[in-house]
């Protein structure tokens, strides 16, 4: 396939319009939700619910005005982030290759592929769970599909129409990963690690919000969980190699159990009891 004037022409427009008028609308989505609710807190307590203290004229007592105190505050991250913005766009916008990466100032040629393509490094641990995907990792997709629709099947307490459906669902996705090339599942599994985080909210049966209050062990497995998705994007900027398929192989396999067992772990272990009130303890 050759990527025409057209096809570029499409994806600028679609980068330089499209994606900034949708995060304009998630900006605005924003500011509605945090008026609506109250911002958060370390403590995960609920400023404007209806067990929330309140004063004399009905503002939460444990809430602040967002002027003058969110305003400077975002004012003064914003300061500082353009200043380091700025940094790198005029004094070190290669940032010694992770920013402009040197096959960007090879000249095209189309008769000679590089060796080796890697993306931007944002895009690596996804780009490295792309390349997890082949023939023998899609069988055990194949088993973690049947493990669940067994699960699923003998262990929950869904109707036995449900049942029926989820066992035949799963039939059909395991025919349909033997039909079709592991390079489109590669594709799949790269899009379903961006839009699980969507479903995170959801994906949480924690009874307690903040970290303070939870398991100590939940710490381990949100630290193994970064070491995790450090190691894919480091693998992601390496030729392949088959150490490193293999151990981008097992990653992936944790990253998306994180997430889909996070309804089961995520409510074991022995929780805190939660303030009434937002706590405070100088450092």
């Amino acid at each position: 396939y050759v990527v025409s004037d057209a096809t570029l022409n499409r994806f600028f427009s679609f980068h330089v319009i499209a994606v900034p008028l949708v995060l304009l609308g998630l900006v605005v989505a924003h500011l509605l939700a945090l008026h609506d609710v109250g911002s958060n807190n370390p403590d995960g307590v609920e400023i404007k619910g209806p067990k929330a203290a309140r004063d004399a004229q009905g503002h939460p007592v444990d809430g602040i005005p967002f002027h003058p105190y969110y305003t400077v505050h975002d004012i003064f991250g914003v300061t500082v982030f353009l200043m380091v913005f700025s940094a790198v766009i005029f004094f070190a916008p290669e940032a010694g290759g992770y920013f402009l990466e040197y096959n960007n100032f090879i000249p095209a040629d189309p008769l000679k592929t590089p060796a080796h393509i890697a993306p931007v490094w944002y895009f690596t641990p996804y780009y490295s769970m792309l390349r997890a995907i082949t023939g023998e990792m899609m069988y055990a997709l194949i088993a973690c599909v049947l493990l669940a629709a067994g699960y699923g099947a003998l262990k929950s307490r869904l109707p036995m129409l449900l049942k029926g459906v989820l066992v035949v669902g799963a039939v059909a996705v395991v025919a349909m990963m033997l039909a079709i090339d592991a390079k489109f599942w590669g594709v799949v599994v790269m899009g379903g690690a961006v839009i699980i985080l969507f479903f995170l909210p959801w994906l949480d049966y924690s009874p307690v919000k903040s970290i303070r209050y939870r398991p100590n062990w939940h710490k381990w497995v949100y630290g193994v969980f970064v070491i995790n998705f450090v190691a894919l994007a480091y693998l992601g900027v390496q030729p392949p190699s088959p150490i490193g398929e293999r151990v981008s192989q097992v990653g992936t396999l944790f990253y998306f159990g994180f997430f889909l067992l996070m309804p089961w772990w995520s409510k074991l272990g022995e929780f805190k009891p939660v303030p009434e009130r937002i706590s405070f303890a100088a450092h």
